[in-house]
């Protein structure tokens, strides 16, 4: 089997991938972005790795000996699913394997934003606080998240494992199911007017879709509190990042903290690059599902794919 690895560095260089060369030839890129780069390197291929790259007719028409792809990632945006069930090309993703590091990071984000650690640590280290004189400093007010309530959209993995750490901390957790198919019971399931208007935490964990896309806007973020605090770990464009940006400066929002944005990377012309105040915003570049461990496992999630593809019963086949 000839395998062509179109993302290598998708998954980091410290990661080692050679696990692949047990199950046939393999060929890596570092990276690939483009059609015309596509078409050229899979042409020869049997299976294909990739994260982002198209994968649609117009990249894999000539690449008439390919029988499975398989994603780098839970998330396949970059797949024409019907054109590939229509050539009997199997798709593979890999479930499950960021969930403890992207609730990780929720957190990560929420509690920097929350207990203002920008303006403290920089205060530190400005010399502002050896040239005071009382031991503590109260300037900006924060405060617990025991007794707040915790809003979440996006009942799956991810969004259960932030769910039971917000009650860790004595959340009061409600969820809006974006589809209504949700059959979560744990959780008060609320429609989206309670969901922004109670939530002092929102945090977004939903994929992206025609009903997720611009999820908050420009109405749903005057619909919050003013003390509340988004966190948008899910899909970049489930956040309007105009609106945000417009809410952010006009303080109808208390902060927000991103990992994803509209388009990665941040483009100078994102409005959201412009806001420097790290007390109200913070963005992080995708990193969320990235620790050692959670990239370790989607490597072996891969390699586990396509070796039960290879005797018959690929695991985690996502165009049946």
């Amino acid at each position: 089997m000839k395998i062509v690895v179109l993302e290598r560095n998708s998954v980091g260089p410290d990661i080692p991938v050679d696990c692949f060369e047990e199950l046939g030839e393999v060929t890596y890129y570092k990276n690939t972005t483009t059609v015309e780069e596509v078409k050229e390197r899979v042409k020869e291929a049997d299976i294909i790795v990739v994260n982002k790259s198209p994968m649609r007719e117009e990249s894999l028409a000539e690449a008439e000996n390919v029988k499975l792809i398989c994603e780098f990632a839970t998330g396949y945006d970059n797949c024409d699913l019907d054109y590939c069930h229509s050539r009997g090309i199997v798709v593979c993703n890999v479930v499950n394997y960021s969930t403890d590091m992207v609730a990780q990071h929720t957190f990560t984000l929420a509690l920097a934003l929350s207990q203002k650690l920008a303006y403290y640590d920089n205060y530190v280290k400005s010399g502002a606080y050896s040239a005071q004189d009382r031991f503590s400093n109260f300037d900006r007010s924060f405060y617990e998240l025991a007794g707040k309530t915790w809003g979440i959209v996006g009942m799956g993995h991810i969004g259960s494992k932030v769910a039971q750490i917000a009650t860790a901390f004595g959340c009061r957790v409600i969820f809006h199911s974006v589809t209504g198919k949700s059959t979560c019971t744990d959780y008060e399931r609320v429609d989206k007017e309670t969901l922004l208007a109670e939530s002092d935490y929102l945090s977004l964990h939903c994929p992206l879709s025609d009903l997720t896309r611009d999820f908050i806007d420009q109405d749903a973020l005057k619909k919050m509190k003013n003390s509340a605090i988004l966190i948008n770990v899910a899909r970049g464009p489930v956040v309007n990042n105009s609106d945000l940006y417009d809410a952010l400066v006009a303080e109808e929002i208390a902060a927000a903290g991103l990992d994803v944005l509209e388009k990665e990377p941040l483009e100078l012309t994102n409005p959201l690059s412009q806001f420097k105040d790290s007390n109200r915003l913070i963005i992080t570049p995708h990193l969320a599902w990235g620790s050692v461990e959670a990239r370790t496992r989607c490597v072996q999630g891969v390699y586990d794919n396509i070796k039960a593809y290879l005797v018959g019963a690929p695991i985690h086949v996502v165009n049946l």
